[in-house]
Order: structure tokens, then C-alpha cells, then sequence
């Protein structure tokens, strides 16, 4: 179903390319109008995603604002986009943070800018079509194509380690997007030469395959997530990524393996679900606990930072296999919610390295008295992604453990502690950073200047509008969700008879 008669999807699609190819071609001595074009581009494409929310229909099942035609006739592969529930808030939150991206890197980027500024923009087209493809191989497309500019973005603006931390962070997702081809090939003839979503839920794949398929398929999107003991990539590029490349890896990109299990995985293959789905949730819990407890042996506040996105990310895989309706809505809401507050921590520790050139905690110490307002979006920001009530973590993280309360007690009681361990780390990290005695290093601390509190303000009233007012996202999410997931329990309940 399509909510308007206009291609609103295709033009978000081309607009950041637009972008990228009229920066490539502005002089390069020229590097405030680069940064105007770009940012001004991301604004644009900011603005045109909001139809999306305003339009969509929270009564309507499946897919709105869809789009098809033929892209490859002789194979039978479309150009076939549209959006649902699930997949409305990331599209929304990839926009918004492109824009919060390359604002952010006004003064941290003084080499190389139009270079650049093309790559985060044609970025945010391949996250884009990672969210709206409704075609495998357009998915795989893109999915590989958001590769390809974060790669480089560490590579050639990253930290001292940086070309390690790109060839790892490409290896890593390359080797599991080589299974997913697989497995989209097989998945393509086995569906009688068709790689159109809709269609293949339709079709009879028997249960042996979908194994195999549901295998290859976890994989991939494991370690994009990244789950333990995949994870390894992540610290590395996060440290080593520039902070705007920090911000769209911690916002978006991890977003799109979650995003896979609820696109594809799950639905497309059912029967597989039983068998993979304990030892998913369990994994997730590992990456909880595990990722509390490196964060908080962490010196180094980005890193920091990295490994609390471990343990995040395990809340968001556990709701989505929990199964139940609640808990999978959280682990949508929650993705948006892990994008905003990390983003921002992530944001305001790039600000602070632009004044000081040091990440270390024990170089700071006492700077509240010489930075405020740092101090006041730094405690907020942390407050929100320990998941105090009334902001947007708290939320989140609620209704996942509700979900998977009803179906294993144990399982929320561990993720619960891991709650209790984000509060310890990112607490004792404030305390560090703002309080105590001042460092005499840090005395001709600046506070945040003008634009570096417009980047951080539109992150801050989300946190509260999602944490106040929860429902303006749960009914749009909800009914997604609820398709879904009596699919897969259906024949859970079915594959859970049979072997009693």
C-alpha cells in the first residue's frame, strides 16, 4: 500500500547521491561551501523523510510507500521498496543522524573534506536502502554498499591504529556477507527464481533448508550486530573511527543486523526459529554482561563507550527472540533509542577530544566547573541510556524485559543485572570526567560552543518525547510487530508439540 502518489522513497534514495556528485564537483579550497552542501543536503533529506511519518498508517498491515518495477527482467530481481513499522523509526533516525554526523565534523575534518563529505553522503543512501529494500539482492546491494564508505572513513580519518581497525571491521562483516549471498542465491532458486520478500513468504521452504538458510543468514547479521563472540571488530573501529563515524556506526549500522533477524530471518524462515532462538538469547545475554564488565575496566572513555554498545545491543537481540509481541516492540524502540544515546555519548566524547587530544578519564577530572553545559548533556545522555524512567531507555529496555519476562524468568533476571551494571560504569565515568578534584590540565577548558549545542539538543528533547510520550512510536510500531510475530509463534507452538 502506498499512503501518497509520489515516489517518496526513490527521491530520499537519490537525493544524498545528488548530494555527493554536486560536493564532488565543487572546488576543493572551497571546504565551507563542502560542508554547507552537505549538511544542507542531509537537512533536506531530514525534512523529506517526515512525510513518512506523518503519512503512515498505523491501522494498515504491511508494507506503505511502495514502490515497484523491474530493475534485472531477465533474472525477475525488482526495485521493490516500502516501509512498516519496523523498519518507519530507522529510516527516520538515519536521516536524522546523518545530519547530526556531519555537523558534528565542521572543525574535527580539516583534510580532505569534499572526500569526505561524498562518502558520508552516499552512506546515508545505502542505510537508507538497507531499511526500505524489500528485494533480497537490492538488500544485499546495499547492505554491502554501506560497507564500502565506513571502511574508508576509518582508513583515512581514523586514529593511529586506523588501518587496522578498517581491514578488521571489513573483513569480519565481508565474511558474513558472503554466507548471506550464499544463502540468498539458494533462497532465490529454491523460491522458483524470485528474490521479491512478499513473494518468498508465501512460498513452501521445508524445514531442513530453512535451517541452513536461518543459519547463514544469523550469521552475517551477528556480526553486524555484533554478538559474542563476534564483537571484536567493534571496539577497534570505534576507537579508531572518527567521531562522526562513530556516531553512524553505534546509531545505524549496528541497527542493521538487528534490523535483518526482524526483516528476514524471522519471518522468512520459522521452522528454524525453535531450534536457533535459545542459543541467540543466550549469546545476547553473554553480550550484556560481558560488555558491562569490559566497559567498566575501560581508561579510555570511548571505549568505554564501544563496549557498553555490546551490551546494548544484546537487550535489542534478546527482545527480538524473546518472540512475544512486547518484547520485540521494544527491541524496535530500543534500536532507536541505543542510536540517540550512544550517538551522543559518542558526540560529546568527540568534543572533548577537539579540546584536549586525550580520551584517557584520568586526564579529566573536576571539568564541571569549567564546562556546564558539556557536564549537563554529558549527565543527561548517560541518565538516558542507563535507562532512567521518563527518558527513552527506560522504555525500551522496560518492555523488552516485560516481553521476555512472560517467557523466561531467568533470562530477564540476568538481563535486569545488566541494567544494574550500565548504571556502574557510566555513573563511576561521570564522576571521573565532572567531579572531584579539578585537573590543573584542564583549566582553559572551553565549554561547548554554539553549534555543538544545536548538534546535542535535537538528541535531547527525543530522549524525552520517546521516554514521555511512548505511544506516538508504539502505534505505528506495534501492528508490525504483531504480524510477525504470530507467524513465527504459530509454528513455534506447532515444532514445540510435536516433541512433546
Amino acid at each position: 500500500m502506498n499512503s501518497m502518489d509520489f515516489p517518496l522513497l526513490s527521491l530520499l534514495l537519490a537525493l544524498p547521491v545528488a548530494g555527493a556528485i554536486l560536493v564532488a564537483l565543487l572546488p576543493r579550497e572551497r571546504t565551507e561551501l563542502v560542508k554547507g552542501v552537505a549538511f544542507a543536503t542531509c537537512v533536506a533529506a531530514l525534512v523529506l523523510s517526515l512525510p513518512l511519518y506523518f503519512n503512515f498508517q498505523p491501522g494498515v498491515t504491511g508494507f506503505q510507500f511502495e514502490e515497484v518495477t523491474d530493475w534485472i527482467p531477465g533474472l525477475n530481481i525488482s526495485y521493490h521498496v516500502g516501509v512498516d513499522g519496523i523498519s518507519l523509526f530507522l529510516v527516520l533516525l538515519t536521516t536524522l543522524l546523518s545530519a547530526v554526523a556531519v555537523l558534528s565534523s565542521w572543525t574535527a575534518i580539516t583534510e580532505q573534506v569534499k572526500e569526505y563529505m561524498a562518502l558520508m553522503l552516499l552512506m546515508e543512501t545505502a542505510m537508507l536502502g538497507v531499511f526500505v529494500s524489500l528485494d533480497l539482492f537490492l538488500f544485499y546491494v546495499f547492505w554491502e554498499a554501506s560497507l564500502i564508505p565506513m571502511a574508508l572513513l576509518i582508513g583515512r580519518w581514523g586514529g593511529t591504529r586506523r588501518i587496522y581497525a578498517a581491514i578488521k571491521f571489513f573483513l569480519f562483516t565481508m565474511a558474513g556477507s558472503a554466507l548471506m549471498l550464499v544463502a540468498t542465491i539458494v533462497l532465490y532458486l529454491w523460491g522458483g527464481g524470485t528474490s521479491d520478500l512478499p513473494k518468498l513468504l508465501s512460498s513452501q521452504i521445508p524445514a531442513w533448508l530453512q535451517v541452513w538458510l536461518f543459519a547463514a543468514f544469523a550469521l552475517a547479521f551477528a556480526v553486524k550486530v555484533p554478538l559474542f563472540p563476534l564483537h571484536t571488530w567493534l571496539p577497534a573501529a570505534h576507537v579508531e573511527a572518527p567521531t562522526a563515524g562513530s556516531i553512524i556506526l553505534a546509531g545505524v549500522l549496528l541497527k542493521m543486523g538487528a534490523y535483518g533477524y526482524l526483516r528476514f530471518a524471522l519471518p522468512l524462515f520459522p521452522d528454524a526459529v525453535p531450534l536457533f532462538a535459545p542459543w541467540l538469547s543466550i549469546l545476547a545475554l553473554i553480550g550484556i554482561v560481558y560488555g558491562a564488565l569490559v566497559a567498566l575496566a575501560q581508561e579510555d572513555v570511548k571505549s568505554l563507550v564501544a563496549y557498553s554498545s555490546v551490551a546494548h545491543m544484546g537487550f535489542i537481540v534478546l527482545g527480538t527472540f524473546a518472540l512475544t509481541p512486547q518484547a520485540v516492540s521494544g527491541a524496535v524502540l530500543q534500536m532507536v533509542n541505543h542510536g540517540l544515546s550512544t550517538g551522543g555519548l559518542f558526540l560529546l566524547v568527540g568534543v572533548l577530544y577537539e579540546r584536549r587530544h586525550t580520551r584517557l578519564l584520568k586526564d579529566y577530572g573536576g571539568i564541571w566547573v569549567k564546562a556546564p553545559i558539556f557536564g549537563s548533556f554529558f549527565i543527561i545522555t548517560a541518565l538516558s541510556s542507563v535507562g532512567l524512567p521518563g527518558m527513552n531507555g527506560f522504555v525500551g529496555e522496560f518492555t523488552i524485559l516485560l516481553g521476555t519476562f512472560r517467557v523466561n524468568v531467568v533470562y530477564a533476571a540476568i538481563a535486569t543485572f545488566g541494567i544494574v551494571l550500565a548504571a556502574w560504569y557510566l555513573l563511576v565515568a561521570v564522576r571521573r570526567l565532572l567531579f572531584g578534584p579539578l585537573n590543573p590540565a584542564n583549566t582553559d577548558l572551553s565549554d561547548m560552543n554554539a553549534r555543538e549545542i544545536a548538534v546535542m539538543l535535537p538528541l535531547v528533547v527525543f530522549f524525552f518525547v520517546i521516554g514521555l510520550f511512548p505511544n506516538l512510536f508504539f502505534q505505528k510500531i506495534n501492528p508490525a510487530v504483531e504480524t510477525m510475530t504470530s507467524q513465527v509463534t504459530q509454528t513455534r507452538a506447532v515444532a514445540e508439540m510435536s516433541n512433546e
